[in-house]
């Protein structure tokens, strides 16, 4: 690969000591500024702070299941007894009318758009045009059976919605530390290694923390919400919380509290655009990826430099001097 570096320049002298030859002194000193060599830092907290931060990921989780076994969970779900039938007429009626409004649809059904457009295919039947963003592309035929289509729908969606998320988080830092409204510790989002998780000394989870540490928190910061979507819209009903929608799309109050989903014609419209946009920031985030291997920069600053000389920052002249 071209980002590896020859073996027999793999030694630190060797490697100074060709670019001595080459580039001269000047050029060397230069090298050597730009590129200090990096001293691993371990984790310098204690076990006491790692367990604190491993009680403080389980907070979430074990907060709903006290509230759930307690005597206010009882109350409310009392009360969700007393409206769920009314609540659960309403969803039905709305379903109907969302079903109506996906049949009239452009985007779904025999007419909607294929990814092919106007060029003549034999598309696969088993993609009727049922789901948001079903353009009949499947070469590989992963969704012949119904209920794989189904799962990978749910898992496309979900890693489009993380995408996007994520996506905000590492423009949103590095436009406003360039255009001086907020200064972050680190504005970059690949280098993670700077920030203190916590404000702990030497807990980097982004950086040289070590997997078994991340993969810990991660599970029990995750183990609720996948617990909850493994269970379905039923799980929030011990907290008294109906969700008159379905595992993609919940509604209610608390997953749409601006109330997007009272249109039945324009809620079908915004799945399309979601699942759209969600894939687009998937592929964004490949190129976040390289283009923070092959130029060490964020994906804003990045922009800026293509932006203002188009001819010298692009793809295939990073290329050529890798």
């Amino acid at each position: 690969m071209a980002l590896l570096p020859q073996p027999s320049l793999s030694s630190p002298r060797l490697r100074i000591g060709f670019l001595s030859k080459v580039a001269g002194p000047k050029s060397l000193n230069l090298y050597t500024q730009s590129k200090p060599a990096k001293s691993y830092r371990g984790c310098k907290a204690s076990w006491q702070e790692l367990a604190g931060v491993l009680v403080f990921s389980a907070i979430p989780f074990t907060a709903v299941k006290a509230i759930a076994n307690s005597p206010l969970g009882e109350l409310l779900q009392r009360r969700l007894e007393e409206n769920k039938k009314a609540a659960i007429d309403n969803s039905s009626k709305f379903k109907a009318l969302a079903q109506k409004a996906r049949k009239d649809s452009l985007w779904f059904g025999e007419k909607r758009p294929r990814w092919l457009g106007p060029i003549p295919y034999d598309y696969p039947a088993y993609l009727t045009g049922e789901l948001p963003g079903d353009y009949g592309f499947d070469v590989a035929g992963l969704s012949r059976d119904p209920l794989a289509l189904q799962k990978y729908f749910n898992f496309e969606i979900l890693h489009a919605r993380w995408a996007m998320l994520a996506a905000l988080g590492a423009l949103i830092p590095e436009l406003l530390d360039l255009i001086g409204a907020f200064h972050f510790v680190e504005p970059v989002w690949w280098r993670g290694d700077t920030l203190d998780y916590l404000g702990i000394p030497g807990l980097h989870f982004a950086g040289s923390q070590g997997v078994i540490v991340i993969a810990i928190c991660q599970v029990l910061l995750m183990v609720g919400p996948e617990y909850a979507r493994y269970c379905g819209i039923e799980a929030l009903e011990p907290l008294g919380i109906y969700l008159p929608g379905d595992i993609n799309y919940p509604g209610g109050a608390l997953f749409d509290p601006l109330n997007l989903s009272k249109d039945p014609v324009a809620f079908e419209d915004l799945k399309v655009k979601e699942i759209k946009n969600g894939r687009l920031a998937m592929v964004a985030w490949l190129g976040f990826y390289a283009q923070a291997a092959l130029t060490g920069k964020g994906p804003v600053q990045n922009l800026l430099e293509h932006i203002s000389d188009p001819v010298h920052n692009n793809l295939l002249s990073i290329l050529k001097f890798t």
